[in-house]
This record gives C-alpha cells, structure tokens and sequence, in this order.
C-alpha cells in the first residue's frame, strides 16, 4: 500500500482574469496559502499555461515547475478536459460545443475537431515534457442525446457511436504509450463514457488499451445512483486519478436523477463541497489505499451553495484530514510467535 499524495486542487474552476488567478506565480502562492502541495492545470488556461511552448520545449516546462516550486507546489496533472469533449460531437450539440473552441472554428465541425486533437496530443506532449504519468480528458459523446431508450434506438445505433468513438481516440492512446503518460477520462454524464458499462464498451473497442484509464470522481456517481464504493472494487486497475468532489441525491415526489430541467441549487442531486454532501470519503479513502493508488488526491470545487474560495479553503483540510498514511508493519506484530516451517508443521500436529 502507498499513501496517497496531496491535497492537490484542479484550478480549472479558479483561472480568471482577476487577482491572483490571473496568472501562474499567483495562483501557485495563492493555492499553497489555502494549503495545498500540489495542482493539476487545464491545459487550455492561457493565462497560466502556454500548451505549445510546453509540448516543443522541456526548457519551458522546467521553468514552468520551477515557479511552482518556488511556492511549495507541485503539477500533479496536465487536463484537457474541454478539448477532449470537442473530440466528439453530436450534432444536437454544434452551437453548445463552438462556444467551448476557439472563433476560427466555430461553425466547422471538421475544423473543430481536428483542433480538440491537436490539443489533447499536444497535452500529451507537454505532460511528457513536465515529467507527468497521467492526463486527465473527457471522452466527448456521440451517443449521448440517445441515452434514454425512447423513441426506439435503431440496432447497431450505439455500437456505430462507440466504434467510432475508438476510431478516434485510438491513435490518442497509442501516442499516450509513446509518452509514458496515462489517458485518465473522467467518467461522466454527458459523456459516452459515463459509468462503468460504457467504459467497458469503449475499453473493448480499443483493445484493452494499457494507457487507457479512469479519472474517479464519486460526485457522478451519486448523481447517478451508482454504487461508488463497489466502482473502486472492479476498475481498482484503472483508476488512476481522484477528484475529491461532494454530491448529494435526494429524490423528491416531484424529482429525482433527471432533476426536471432545474438549476443546479434546485436538483434533486447536485454538487457540494468536500464535507458537504453524502460520499462516505472515509471509505474512499480507505478503498483506495488498500488498492495501492498510486496519485493525487484532488479537490474539484464545484458546489451549489458555497463561496469557491471558502471552498477550496475547507478543502485542503478535509483532503489532509482524510489521507491514510499506510503503515510500516501490522498491527498484532507484537503478539507474533517467530515460528519456522518446522514449528508451523507441528502447531498442526503434522510432526516435524
């Protein structure tokens, strides 16, 4: 077993053009004054990171490093979450997706999609350049508008999503292997990838890929009424990065999993802060240890009530406080007997 490594925190949802989350030094001072050792960085946030100076030069990214650890902290992880998304594009969602790329390639799915690649392979590139065993993504959908069975889906509907899905990620995943560097997608509704079932369908597609792994996030879980616990049981192998991000379900006689088309403060099931909602995390965490998880205990802030920073705050500690430090030897070590073989033969009457 290993103790897990944190408490780190994914600045996506903090990057802004306001002080001190406008730019690197900043924000790096400002995560290690709220307590944390470690940050995992979107790596489509300009004003912190420049992705393709990153992925041509390793001068760059040590320097990059170099200023984290000028402030005690530490790059856990690179994420192109946003551009693994406009990997796969269902039609229904253009409009949606184009606010999500950059203006000169609004309005050309190809165009789009062969930019969210180049991005996610460029993201592979720096996370090798920065010295990183893992990249977090979203798997895009395709899928995603027929997840509901009504009207009918036609045979071979979701098949043809998923074989496509592969086609794409295929040579993502191959260049993943090149790098040394895990493809972590998070799993995630509005994704193809969103439980356990569908990761298994995608897993298939692309051989059994050893890169291809799991970002474990307990909050969609919960939203979905899956068994978060039991998740870490069968996928232990491929999970290879942790959000520490809260939920909380409950239902209603007007409500439940599809939330009604309701804000997020007035779901049936929405986010909280860690601490806040209904993930057991002292199970988590223990789970996790004892399957030897070899990564990062990150807070995604994402909640429906709390200010983010008080969040973030609160989260360092909650992350601290949650963190098993393995032990060296067994608990009843004292009461051991130092018997040997022959010793162990005789205590069940077999003789020496």
């Amino acid at each position: 077993m290993r103790t897990i490594k944190g408490p780190a925190l994914f600045l996506a949802q903090f990057v802004s053009d306001a002080a001190p989350f406008d730019n690197w030094p900043a924000i790096t001072r400002w995560a290690a004054d709220c307590g944390y050792v470690g940050v995992q960085v979107p790596s489509g946030a300009a004003r912190l990171f420049d992705l393709e100076a990153a992925a041509a030069s390793r001068d760059y990214c040590d320097s990059f490093k170099g200023q984290a650890g000028e402030n005690g902290i530490t790059v856990t992880e690179l994420s192109c979450h946003v551009q693994g998304q406009l990997m796969a594009v269902h039609p229904a969602y253009d409009l949606l997706m184009d606010g999500l790329a950059p203006p000169h390639v609004r309005g050309d799915p190809r165009a789009r999609q062969a930019f969210a690649t180049d991005q996610v392979r460029k993201t592979l590139l720096a996370s090798r350049n920065l010295g990183l065993s893992a990249m977090a993504t979203f798997s895009g959908s395709l899928a995603w508008p027929y997840l509901y069975p009504w009207p009918q889906r036609p045979a071979g509907l979701v098949e043809a999503a998923f074989d496509e899905l592969a086609a794409r990620w295929r040579p993502i995943l191959d260049l993943a292997d090149e790098c040394g560097v895990d493809v972590c997608f998070e799993i995630h509704p509005a994704e193809d990838l969103h439980d356990g079932t569908t990761f298994e369908m995608f897993l298939e597609r692309v051989g059994g890929h050893a890169r291809c792994n799991m970002l474990y996030d307990p909050s969609h879980y919960v939203l979905q009424a899956l068994d978060y616990l039991e998740h870490i049981d069968i996928y232990a192998d491929r999970i290879r990065m942790f959000h520490v991000k809260d939920a909380e379900f409950r239902p209603t006689g007007r409500q439940g999993v599809y939330g009604g088309y309701q804000p997020w403060v007035n779901r049936a099931g929405r986010f909280r802060s860690p601490g806040d909602g209904q993930v057991d995390f002292g199970a988590v965490f223990s789970k996790l240890t004892a399957a030897d998880f070899d990564g990062w205990a990150v807070v995604e802030w994402e909640c429906a009530l709390k200010h983010p920073e008080d969040g973030a705050r609160e989260g360092a500690r909650f992350v601290r406080d949650h963190i098993i430090r393995v032990t060296e030897h067994a608990f009843d070590d004292f009461a051991a007997a130092g018997t040997d073989a022959s010793a162990n033969r005789a205590l069940l009457g077999l003789g020496s």
